[in-house]
C-alpha cells in the first residue's frame, strides 16, 4: 500500500514566459492516488506547460511542485523520442526493462542451478509470481497489437509521426508509472485502438492526467476536470459533460456579475468626472474602489470569437465522383476498384484502421497524389 496521501502537490505554482506572458498564476492543488483527471483550457492556457512541470522537464517556475517520495512519473509528449539504435520492439521493451531483467536473472540462475542460489531463485520467483511476469511477452504482444504498432523489427527512424507516437505510448503503458501524463493520447489512433486505450485507462491502477480534445474519450475515462482559466487552476469532480453543465452555469453567473460591474463603473466614472475635488483625501477610498472595479473588469473571461465565412458560389448537383479507383504501394493494395459520388451538402465519415488508406484517399481527392487506376 502507498504511504502517501497525495501523489503530487503544487503550492503557489506560477509560470511566466519571457516577455511577461503568465500562463499559470499561484496554483495550489493536491492530486489523489488513482484519480483520472482531464486538464482543460483554451489554446495557450498552459496545459502542456503544466504537464511538463509535473514530468520534471520544465523547472523554470515560481512556487513549489513535487511528486510524493517514491512516485514514478511517466510522460507522453506530443512529439515523443525513440531510441534510433533499437527497432520497434526494442523501444517497447525499454518500458519493461526492469521486469525483463528479473526474468533474465531467473533464467540465468535456472541454467546454472546449485544449492547456493536457491534462496535468490526463490526470491525471484516470488517477484515473478506477484507481478505476473510469466505472461510478460503476451502482455507486450497484446498492447502492440491493440495500438496498431508497426512490425516489431521495423526501423524507428523510418516511422511516421503517428507510428512513433503509438510506439512511445505502448512503451509508457507497459512501464506502468504511478502518474501517467498523456498529451493528446488519442492522436493517430483508429477507433478500435481508442476503445482499447479507453478501457485500459479505466482499469489503470495509477493516477492518469491527460489533455485531449476527444470529449467522448474524456466522458468515459476521467472522474475529475482541472480547468485552466486565466492562470488559475479550477478543479471539478465529475466527467466532461458534468463539468460542461457546471461551466455554463458559472459563465451565466459571471455574465450577471459583469453586467452589474459595468453599471457600477459607469456610476463611479460619472461621479469622478462630476467632482473636481474627487481626488482629495476624503474621497480616496472611493477612488480605490473604482480602480478595483476596473481591475476586475480587465480580468473578465474572454468572449467567444466568431469566424465569418463567406458563402461560396452554389455547387452543381455533383461535387465529387470517384470511379473504379485503385491505389497501392508495392505489393500492398490499399484501395481496390472504389466507386462513389458525393452530392452538395453531403457529410461522409471515413473510418478504418491505421494504414487502411484514409489519408491516401484524401490526398487523391485533392490531387496531391495520383491513383494507380481510375
Amino acid at each position: 500500500m502507498a504511504s502517501y496521501q497525495y501523489v503530487y502537490v503544487m503550492k503557489g505554482l506560477s509560470k511566466t514566459y519571457p516577455g511577461g506572458k503568465q500562463v499559470l498564476a499561484g496554483i495550489t492543488l493536491s492530486f489523489l492516488p488513482g484519480a483520472k483527471i482531464a486538464i482543460i483550457g483554451p489554446n495557450g492556457a498552459g496545459k502542456s506547460t503544466l504537464m511538463k512541470i509535473m514530468a520534471g522537464l520544465d523547472t523554470e517556475f515560481a512556487g513549489e511542485a513535487w511528486a510524493a517520495e517514491g512516485v514514478r512519473v511517466g510522460y507522453l509528449p506530443q512529439e515523443p523520442q525513440l531510441d534510433p539504435a533499437k527497432d520497434v520492439r526494442g523501444n517497447v521493451m525499454d518500458g519493461v526493462a526492469d521486469k525483463q531483467a528479473i526474468l533474465d536473472r531467473y533464467n540465468q540462475l535456472a541454467a546454472n542451478w546449485s544449492d547456493e542460489i536457491a534462496d535468490e531463485m526463490a526470491a525471484l520467483q516470488d517477484q515473478i509470481d506477484a507481478q505476473g511476469l510469466w505472461e510478460l511477452d503476451n502482455h507486450i504482444e497484446i498492447a502492440m497489437d491493440a495500438l496498431r504498432c508497426p512490425p516489431p523489427e521495423a526501423d524507428v527512424t523510418a516511422l511516421s509521426g503517428g507510428e512513433r507516437r503509438r510506439v512511445a505510448l505502448c512503451r509508457l503503458l507497459l512501464e506502468k508509472p504511478d502518474i501517467l501524463l498523456l498529451d493528446e493520447p488519442t492522436n493517430h489512433l483508429d477507433a478500435e485502438s481508442v476503445a482499447w486505450l479507453e478501457k485500459h485507462l479505466q482499469d489503470y491502477q495509477g493516477t492518469v492526467i491527460l489533455v485531449t480534445h476527444d470529449r467522448y474519450f474524456l466522458d468515459n475515462v476521467v472522474g475529475w476536470v482541472l480547468e485552466l482559466d486565466r492562470g488559475r487552476g479550477i478543479p471539478f469532480e465529475g466527467n466532461y459533460s458534468a463539468w460542461l453543465e457546471a461551466k455554463q452555469k458559472r459563465l451565466a453567473q459571471e455574465e450577471r456579475g459583469e453586467e452589474s460591474r459595468q453599471k457600477a463603473i459607469a456610476r463611479e466614472l460619472e461621479w469622478i468626472r462630476a467632482n473636481p475635488k474627487a481626488r482629495q483625501a476624503k474621497s480616496k477610498a472611493r477612488i480605490r474602489a473604482f480602480d478595483e472595479l476596473v481591475k476586475r473588469q480587465n480580468e473578465r473571461i474572454q468572449g467567444r470569437a466568431q469566424i465569418l465565412i463567406q458563402p461560396p458560389e452554389r455547387l452543381g448537383d455533383l461535387v465529387i465522383e470517384v470511379a473504379h479507383l485503385s491505389k497501392g504501394y508495392g505489393e500492398r493494395l490499399l484501395i481496390d476498384d472504389l466507386s462513389f459520388s458525393l452530392p452538395p451538402g453531403g457529410i461522409v465519415g471515413v473510418i478504418g484502421p491505421n494504414g487502411a488508406g484514409k489519408t491516401t484517399l484524401f490526398r487523391m481527392i485533392t490531387g496531391a497524389e495520383k491513383p494507380d487506376a481510375g
